[in-house]
C-alpha cells in the first residue's frame, strides 16, 4: 500500500504537491475502478477546483465511454489544479470513500474540521457534510429497503423452489405410476393378444367341426339313399319271389327254379345281415340327422316369427305412408292457399307502393307549390317596399326640381334645401333580396313593348289590366334591382343561386342556344342538389368557368373532399378533355351544368357531400360547364389530414336514426332509433351504399364507437321493408284471431 511509505507523523497538509500526486498516481488503477465521478464532483465544485464546464465535459463527453475513463480524465483535470486539486480529491475520498482513502493514504478517515485543508469555508463544509450524511442515510435506507425486497424475493423464490421441488416429486411419482401403468397395459395387451389367438383357434376348430358335420350329413344322406335303394331292391325281390312261388305252385318244380330261389334267399340274408360297426355308424348318423332336423325346425320357427314381424312392420309402414300422403295433400293445399295469399299480398303491396309514390309526388308538388308561393310572397313584399321607396324618391326629386326652379336665377349649382332634406330623407342602402333576377332577354322584350301602356303615368281613362300591373311591377322591380346592384359595391361579393325557371349566370358564360335558359328540371336531379328557395353566398375567390366534352367525367378526373371542406379535383387523367381545358388538382368544384334530353341542368356542389358530388358528376353526358374556384391552401390542408389519418374525407354532419340496426360481422355499427350519429365519410372505400359514422357522446359531442351504416336511400328502403313486415304480421295476427 502507498500508505505504508508515508510516515504517521507527517500530515497531508505538510506534504508537497509532487508527493501528493505521486501517492495518488501509485493508486490510480484502484481509484479508477472504485470511484464514481458523479459522487465526487459536487465536493470538487464546492472546493472550486472544477468548473461547470469541466463537469459537463467529464459527464457528457462522447470519447469517455466508461466510468474508468471519466475518473481518469477527472484526475487529469485535478492534476492541472496542482496541490489544491490533490487535497480536495483526497478530502472527497475521505468523505465518500473512507475505505479507499485508507488504502491510498494509510490513514483513518476523520470528519473533524481540523483535518480539512480549508479550501471550503467551515459553514459550507458543514452544510456539505450534512448533505453527504443525509445522502448516505438515504442510500443506506434504500440499500436496506433493497435488502428487504431482496430477502422477500429470496423467501418467495425459496417458496417457489419448494413448490417446484414438490411438483418434481409429484411428477416423479406420476412418472413411476405412469411406467407401472404402461407395464400393466403392455401385459394386458399381451393377454389380449393371447385371447385373440385362442379365439382364432376356436374359430378354426369351429369351422372344421362345421365342415365335418356337413360331410357327415352328406354321408348320412348317401347312406339313407343306399338304404332306400336296398329296401326298394328288397321289395322287388320279394315281389319276384312271390311271382316265382306262384309259378312254382302252378308249374311243376324243377331243380333250376329251386337253385334260383336259394340264390335269392342267400342274397336277401346277406342284405339283411349287416355289420355291427356299420349299424352303429348308421344309428349315429341317424341321430345327428334328427338333431339337424330339430335345429332346422327351430330355425324355420324363428324365420316364421320374423316373417310375421316383418308383415306387421310392413302394415305399419303402409299405414304411415297413407297418413303421409294425406299430409302431403294437406300441405299442397296449404301451399296453394299461401301462394294465392302471397300473390294477393304482393298485389296489395304494389298498390300501396303506387299510393306511396303518388303520396310522395303529391307531397313534393305541395312543397314546391308552398316554396313557390313563399317566393312569390317575398317577391311581392320586396316589390311593394321598392315601389314605395321609388315613390318617395320621385317625390323627393319633384320637390327638389320645384326648389331648383325657384332658385334658378340666383344660383346655377344643384342645391337641396334643408327642409326638403328633412322632409324627404335619403333612402337607406338596400339589403340583398332573396329574389330571382330578370333575364336580360325578358327585360329587352319588356322595353320593346308599347311605352304608353307600360308608363307608370298613363293618362288613359280606362283602368289598367292585371297583366299591365304585373308588367309594371316587374319593370319597376328590375329597375330598382339594377340600381341597387350598381349603387351597392357590397353586392359584388355575392352570387345569387336560384332554382327558378331561368339561369342568369349561364347567359353570360355559355354559348348554347336559348333552350339552355328555359329552366331546370327538378325531376332530373335529386332533392339534395336543388334549392327550394334562393340562397345568397359570399364568394371567397375568383370562379373560373370551363366548357368541354364531359363524357364519362369521373374517368377524366377524381375528386376528394365533402360538405365541410368542399369538393376538390384530386387527379386529372392525362390526355383527357379535362386536362386539355386546363383543369388541375386543387380546384374546388362550385357547380356543374350540362344538357340532358334537351334540358339545361345545373347542380350546385358548393356544400354537397362527396357522395352527392360523385353522383352529380356521374350524370354528366355530352358537353358540360364546370365552375371552379382555385383553393390550393385548403386542398393541401385536406390532403395532409387524409395522409395523417386525422379524417377519412371532407364530410362532417350529424343525423338522427329512425330505425334500429344490429351490429354485423363486416364492421356495421349497432344503432337504435333516435340515436345521434356523426357522419365522417359518405363514400368509404369498397362500399357505395354505406356511410362511415360515429356514435356521439350525449353531453360532450365527442365521437365514440365508429362503424359503417346504410346511406340515406338504403336506410329508407330498410325502413319501408320493416313497416311492410309489421303490417304483414299484424294482418296475420288479425286473421288468426278471426
Amino acid at each position: 500500500m502507498a500508505g505504508d511509505c508515508v510516515p504517521e507523523s507527517q500530515d497531508l497538509k505538510e506534504m508537497s504537491e509532487e508527493e501528493l500526486w505521486e501517492m495518488i498516481n501509485d493508486n490510480r488503477h484502484r481509484i479508477s475502478l472504485g470511484v464514481r465521478p458523479c459522487i465526487l464532483i459536487p465536493y470538487l465544485r464546492q472546493a472550486r477546483v472544477l468548473t461547470d464546464l469541466d463537469e459537463d465535459e467529464i459527464i457528457s463527453c462522447h470519447n469517455l465511454t466508461n466510468r474508468c475513463m471519466r475518473t481518469s480524465y477527472m484526475l487529469d483535470l485535478l492534476r492541472a489544479q496542482g496541490r489544491n486539486g490533490a487535497i480536495a480529491f483526497l478530502e472527497g475520498l475521505m468523505i465518500h470513500y473512507p475505505t479507499l482513502y485508507t488504502q491510498v493514504t494509510g490513514r483513518k478517515p476523520s470528519t473533524e474540521p481540523s483535518t480539512f485543508s480549508g479550501l471550503i469555508k467551515y459553514s459550507e463544509l458543514t452544510e456539505y457534510l450534512i448533505r453527504a450524511v443525509t445522502g448516505m442515510q438515504k442510500e443506506l435506507q434504500e440499500a436496506r429497503s433493497e435488502a428487504g425486497r431482496m430477502s422477500a424475493r429470496c423467501a418467495s423464490l425459496e417458496s417457489e423452489m419448494g413448490q417446484v421441488t414438490e411438483q418434481e416429486e409429484k411428477s416423479g411419482r406420476l412418472q413411476s405410476e405412469n411406467i407401472r401403468l404402461q407395464r400393466h397395459l403392455s401385459a394386458l395387451q399381451r393377454e389380449v393378444t393371447k385371447l385373440k389367438d385362442e379365439k382364432c383357434d376356436l374359430y378354426i376348430r369351429y369351422t372344421t367341426t362345421i365342415e365335418e358335420r356337413s360331410a357327415m350329413n352328406e354321408r348320412l344322406h348317401d347312406l339313407n339313399l343306399q338304404v332306400y335303394q336296398l329296401q326298394s331292391e328288397l321289395q322287388s325281390a320279394k315281389m319276384d319271389a312271390k311271382r316265382h312261388s306262384l309259378r312254382i305252385v302252378s308249374a311243376p318244380e324243377s331243380p333250376q327254379l329251386q337253385e334260383e330261389v336259394q340264390a335269392l334267399r342267400s342274397q336277401l340274408a346277406k342284405a339283411q345281415t349287416l355289420d355291427p360297426a356299420r349299424q352303429d355308424i348308421l344309428a349315429q348318423d341317424l341321430a345327428e340327422a334328427i338333431d339337424s332336423q330339430v335345429q332346422l325346425a327351430e330355425q324355420l320357427r324363428c324365420y316364421r316369427e320374423e316373417n310375421e314381424m316383418l308383415q306387421r312392420d310392413k302394415q305399419g309402414l303402409l299405414d304411415q305412408k297413407e297418413s303421409l300422403n294425406l299430409q302431403v295433400q294437406q300441405l299442397t293445399l296449404d301451399c296453394k292457399r299461401l301462394q294465392q295469399k302471397s300473390t294477393l299480398i304482393q298485389s296489395q303491396i304494389k298498390e300501396l307502393q303506387a299510393e306511396r309514390d303518388q303520396a310522395y309526388l303529391s307531397r313534393e308538388e305541395a312543397q314546391a307549390t308552398i316554396a313557390r308561393i313563399l317566393a312569390e310572397k317575398d317577391a311581392l313584399r320586396s316589390q311593394l317596399v321598392e315601389m314605395q321607396e321609388s315613390v318617395f324618391t320621385l317625390q323627393a326629386r319633384r320637390s327638389s326640381n320645384v326648389k331648383q326652379k325657384v332658385s334658378k336665377g340666383k344660383d346655377v349649382r344643384w342645391e337641396v334645401p334643408a327642409s326638403s332634406c328633412e322632409e324627404c330623407p335619403r333612402p337607406e342602402r338596400r339589403k340583398l333580396c332573396r329574389m330571382d333576377a330578370l333575364c336580360p332577354e325578358t327585360f329587352c322584350t319588356l322595353e320593346e313593348e308599347d311605352p304608353v301602356m307600360n308608363s307608370l303615368r298613363s293618362r288613359h281613362a280606362e283602368p289598367p289590366s292585371p297583366e299591365s300591373l304585373r308588367r309594371r311591377e316587374e319593370i319597376l322591380y328590375a329597375d330598382t334591382s339594377t340600381d341597387s346592384a350598381e349603387s351597392d359595391p357590397l353586392l359584388d361579393d355575392f352570387v345569387l343561386l336560384t332554382d327558378g325557371s331561368e339561369d342568369k349566370n349561364e347567359l353570360e358564360t355559355s354559348s348554347l342556344s336559348d333552350s339552355n335558359c328555359s329552366g331546370i328540371s327538378r325531376k332530373s336531379a335529386p332533392p339534395f342538389l336543388m334549392r327550394s328557395r334562393p340562397k345568397a353566398i359570399r364568394v371567397t375567390g375568383r370562379v373560373i368557368n370551363l366548357s368541354f366534352l364531359g363524357e364519362a367525367l369521373l374517368s377524366q378526373l377524381t375528386v376528394v373532399g365533402g360538405n365541410k371542406s368542399g369538393v376538390f379535383v384530386h387527379q386529372v387523367t392525362e390526355g383527357s378533355a379535362a386536362q386539355g381545358v386546363g383543369i388541375s388538382p386543387g380546384a374546388q368544384i362550385v357547380e356543374v351544368r350540362y344538357e340532358h334530353n334537351q334540358r339545361a341542368l345545373r347542380m350546385v356542389l358548393e356544400d354537397s357531400t362527396l357522395e352527392e358530388a360523385m353522383w352529380a358528376l356521374s350524370q354528366v353526358t355530352g358537353f358540360c360547364h364546370l365552375s371552379l374556384r382555385p383553393r390550393p391552401d385548403e386542398y393541401e390542408a385536406l390532403l395532409q389530414q387524409l395522409q395523417k389519418s386525422e379524417t377519412s374525407s371532407g364530410d362532417s354532419f350529424y343525423i338522427r336514426v329512425n330505425v334500429s340496426l344490429p351490429a354485423g360481422s363486416t364492421g356495421t355499427l349497432a344503432v337504435t332509433c333516435n340515436d345521434i350519429l356523426h357522419v365522417t365519410n359518405t363514400r368509404p372505400s369498397g362500399a357505395e351504399d354505406q356511410w362511415h359514422a360515429c356514435q356521439v357522446h350525449p353531453c360532450q359531442l365527442l365521437d365514440l364507437q365508429s362503424g359503417t351504416i346504410p346511406n340515406y336511400y338504403r336506410a329508407q328502403r330498410l325502413l319501408i321493408r320493416t313497416i311492410e313486415e309489421i303490417k304483414f304480421s299484424n294482418k296475420e295476427v288479425s286473421k288468426g284471431w278471426a
